[in-house]
């Protein structure tokens, strides 16, 4: 069965199974399972729907378990773990047939109008979207990439917007962030492996070297932004060790404004077969 998702709206839409339970359905992927971005937006959604809407994602951290079949429903559960005067916070886990694909811990803060002190500012080396080539690999996330991967660094930048546009709804912008984040960190931390292929180079020659998958997932939420216009994730990977790699990075709005912080570790098996 295949599922006829081509907007991050309907994307979002997620059924109510009774208390505290909604199911998901999203698109194919190129690469055959569920994009990982997907199940962590959705995720989210679902804590979302149990959260007074004074309150906003400050935070999520996401386990990866198993990769997910994009030829069945996910089913999102949600726990209640704690409602506090100002943070709130809830734990989801998605499952599938196999089992349980992600588990992810979500917290939640009451808005304060509080100091607020930006540190760190967009690279002044980034060209504008509009000046590069698409490379999109599907309707739902347009991009933009900056950086080819074909040097000897290690640092991954792209531009990246939902499509189409999603309106001023804070969770389903939030939703989006959290969608467009799995995209570019793995890029950025499988730089770090001396063997890794350009990404000039033919698509399943990384595949033909390693088994590489995503295994956890962070997100610091600083201030709104639209991820429904060009959103610059720029990370550089942080090494490898353990066959596993990390990626760092900071996304920014047009404009220069910090919006998140995002972290992500993969596995980068090498081969032996």
């Amino acid at each position: 069965m295949s599922f006829d998702v081509t907007d991050f709206k309907t994307l979002m839409r997620l059924e109510s199974h009774g208390p505290d339970v909604f199911v998901g359905i999203g698109p194919p992927y190129p690469w055959g399972r569920v994009y990982g971005g997907q199940v962590v937006a959705q995720a989210l959604r679902a804590a979302s729907a149990t959260v007074e809407t004074d309150h906003r994602v400050h935070s999520l951290h996401a386990y990866f378990i198993r990769g997910g079949d994009s030829d069945e429903p996910i089913r999102y559960e949600v726990d209640r773990i704690r409602n506090g005067r100002s943070f709130l916070t809830r734990r989801v886990v998605a499952r599938q047939s196999v089992g349980p694909i992600l588990n992810l811990s979500a917290s939640f803060q009451l808005r304060e109008e509080q100091v607020d002190v930006q540190e760190i500012e967009i690279p002044a080396d980034i060209p504008a979207p509009d000046e590069l080539p698409p490379n999109d690999w599907g309707p739902i996330l347009e991009r933009r990439t900056v950086s080819d991967g074909s040097g000897t660094g290690t640092r991954a930048s792209c531009w990246l917007r939902v499509a189409p546009s999603i309106g001023d709804d804070s969770i389903l912008q939030a939703c989006a962030l959290a969608y467009a984040s799995d995209d570019i960190p793995t890029e950025a931390a499988s730089l770090s492996h001396p063997r890794r292929p350009p990404l000039t180079a033919e698509s399943d020659e990384y595949d033909r070297l390693f088994v590489g998958a995503s295994l956890d997932h962070a997100i610091w939420f600083h201030r709104p932004g639209r991820h429904d216009d060009w959103v610059l994730h720029d990370f550089r990977g942080q090494g490898i060790v353990g066959a596993r790699g990390l990626g760092i990075g900071r996304l920014f709005a047009r404009d220069g404004t910090h919006l998140a912080t995002v972290v992500q570790e993969i596995l980068l098996r090498e081969r032996t077969r």
